[in-house]
This record gives structure tokens, C-alpha cells and sequence, in this order.
């Protein structure tokens, strides 16, 4: 799958849009592109129904598990790489899974709800795997940037102005805290649809709509729920996507971390304990700006001493929902939280 996009002009200002202010109504969204809301609501209809697009609820670590994620990279028998990367997308615990060149041959990203259970998948589970010869991960001890930050830039600053106003506020990420029943059935239903209702959570948590209401403003507000556009980059025009492995001397770690958060290629970037020192997966339009990264980005940050680059070739999930030639599989997967699993 390397199609360079299957959007216009308008449905790419219309990705652009949601990725600022995922939850701003359809109305809104068209007067800030000149169009009328019917037309907005056509493209996103369909977008959603070809199943290129959809507005999620990124969950923050503290409502998931107790122990932070983890990157993996599993090298296989020749010839395996696609059935192991299908195997381990099959895995609750695994939210990204993608066959790769360089560094390995498979890659994925590991999150489970108990530390235990993180042991087992490592030592047990993945090696396991038939066509698995040996697994490397190193443990994420903090992010620098995520997912829902990047963006697609083409829209003007005074459209980025009112879709900001349209946003949601967010007070500084909450650290980790018991939630209520009402609020994780809530969760569940924004993971699905970051753009639902509070009449929508009311009716599927059976609670108020009133109620509804304040537990969605409270959980965006926190910041443990992040709504954001899910789309594979190939279809905004970024056909090349990888993962850099960055070994740097310990006082420079925080500041390459904190500039690779600002690049523009930086889809997920964070600080690891390993061989690495900082892990950044980002995404190109072409080789050329992978080249730039590396022999002037990285070049000019002092404290780096080595780098090692995964290409990806393919993704099968991203964010626990399975990807079919880059559409977005309908059902999506399901997340592990204190030994129970839940859809997402």
C-alpha cells in the first residue's frame, strides 16, 4: 500500500481542520473552511465510510496500565516477517505492529495493564511466536510528543486561530488516579468515537445526559482522553514512515528529546531505557526529508552518538485498530485494564 492519497484539496483541509479541533461541530468547521456545513458533513460521511478516517479518543497511560509502554523490535525466520507481525497484532497488548527493514524485521510498540504481564509477553508470549528468533525492547519512561500533536499543515493562521478557539481546553496531564465506573464507560465509547455526544455516552453508559456531559468535559479537560484524527500518513501525501533509534550521552538526552518533539516529522517521539536513549517514529513525504533529519537535524544536536533507522513497510495495526491496505478495520481491538479486557 503506497498510494500518495485518495483526497482533494478539500478533504485534506478538512483533516487538517479536525486534527486542531476534533470535536468542533460540523458548522463551525465549515465556516472556518468556506464551505457549508452540509458539504463538510458529506466528506467526513464519506471519508468515514471508505474507511480512510476516523476521530478516536487517544487514552492517556494512567487509565490503561500501571507500568509505561514499551518498543519492541523482533527479528525473524526468512520469509516470516509478515506472518509474526499478523500474530502479534492479534495480542491485546499490542497497540502498533508494522514490518520493517533495517533494525529488524518487525516492529511494535507493547502496553500492558500489569507489569507481570508485560514480563510474560517478553519472555513467553512474543518469543513464542512461531518464526520469532529473538525480540529486543527498551521501556518508554517518558514522551515527548504524541500522535494526536502532529499535524498536516495547509490550512492559514487565522484558520488555525478559530479552529484553536474551537478546541477543547486542556489543563496539564493528570497523573495517575482511580476512575469511576461512569468514567471508563465513557472512555470506552470515546475510544471508538472521539467525536461522540455526551446524548450518545448518556445512552451507552445509561447515565444523564447532564452527567454525560460533565464526565467527557472532565476527562478532555484532564487531558485522559485525547480526541484526534486516525489516518495512515501515506494518504496525506507521507508515503515514507520510520522509527530512528537515537543513542545520546545522558546530559543531552532531555534536549535532543524535547528538539526531535519539535520536528515536523515527529509523530512520536520519546525518552527509553535501553540500548537507545530516545526513539523517534516519525513520518516523510520522501526520502529527502528522511535525509535531512539525519545528516542535518540530528548532526546539529550535540550528544548524539549513533542513530539506527527501521523503515516501515507495512502497518497491520495502529493504535489497536487493524489496518487492511491501510483502511481502518471496522471492529478495532481491544484494550487490557486491570486484567479485563475492553473494546477499543
Amino acid at each position: 500500500m503506497r498510494e500518495t492519497s485518495r483526497l482533494d484539496d478539500a478533504d485534506l483541509d478538512l483533516v487538517a481542520a479536525l486534527q486542531v479541533a476534533p470535536r468542533a461541530p460540523l458548522s463551525a468547521l465549515a465556516e472556518v473552511l468556506g464551505a457549508s456545513a452540509s458539504t463538510v458533513g458529506r466528506r467526513l460521511t464519506r471519508l468515514e465510510d471508505e474507511r480512510l478516517l476516523r476521530v478516536i479518543g487517544q487514552v492517556e497511560w494512567p487509565m490503561l496500565a500501571e507500568g509505561h509502554p514499551m518498543h519492541v523490535w523482533v527479528a525473524t525466520a526468512p520469509g516470516q516477517a509478515r506472518e509474526v507481525a499478523r500474530h502479534l497484532s492479534e495480542l491485546p497488548e499490542v497497540p502498533f505492529v508494522a514490518t520493517t527493514t533495517g533494525r529488524s524485521d518487525v516492529y511494535c510498540s507493547l502496553h500492558a495493564a500489569r507489569r507481570s504481564r508485560a514480563r510474560e509477553l517478553l519472555m513467553a508470549d512474543i518469543p513464542s511466536v512461531p518464526g520469532v528468533r529473538s525480540a529486543h525492547s527498551e521501556l518508554v519512561l517518558r514522551a515527548a510528543t504524541k500522535s494526536d500533536a502532529w499535524r498536516l499543515h495547509r490550512l492559514d493562521e487565522d484558520q488555525l486561530s478559530a479552529l484553536r478557539a474551537l478546541a477543547d481546553p486542556r489543563d496539564e496531564p493528570a497523573g495517575t488516579a482511580e476512575f469511576s465506573a461512569d468514567e471508563l464507560r465513557a472512555v470506552e465509547l470515546l475510544r471508538r468515537d472521539g467525536r461522540a455526544s455526551a446524548a450518545e455516552v448518556a445512552r451507552a453508559a445509561g447515565i444523564s445526559q447532564s452527567t454525560a456531559y460533565r464526565l467527557i468535559q472532565s476527562l478532555l479537560r484532564r487531558g485522559l482522553v485525547r480526541p484526534r484524527v486516525e489516518i495512515e500518513p501515506v494518504f496525506l501525501g507521507y508515503a515514507l514512515e520510520v522509527v530512528v533509534a537515537v543513542q545520546a550521552a545522558p546530559g543531552a538526552i532531555q534536549e535532543v528529546a524535547d528538539t526531535l518533539a519539535r520536528h515536523p516529522s515527529a509523530r512520536y517521539v520519546s525518552m527509553v531505557a535501553g540500548t537507545s536513549a530516545v526513539i523517534h517514529h516519525g513520518v516523510f513525504r520522501d526520502e529527502e526529508g528522511l535525509a535531512g533529519l539525519l545528516t542535518s537535524d540530528l548532526a546539529s544536536l550535540p550528544g548524539i552518538t549513533a542513530c539506527e533507522v527501521s523503515v516501515v513497510l507495512d502497518v497491520l495495526r495502529r493504535y489497536w485498530i487493524t489496518r487492511e491496505d491501510g483502511r481502518l478495520h471496522t471492529g478495532g481491538g481491544r484494550v487490557v485494564r486491570d486484567g479485563v479486557s475492553g473494546p477499543m
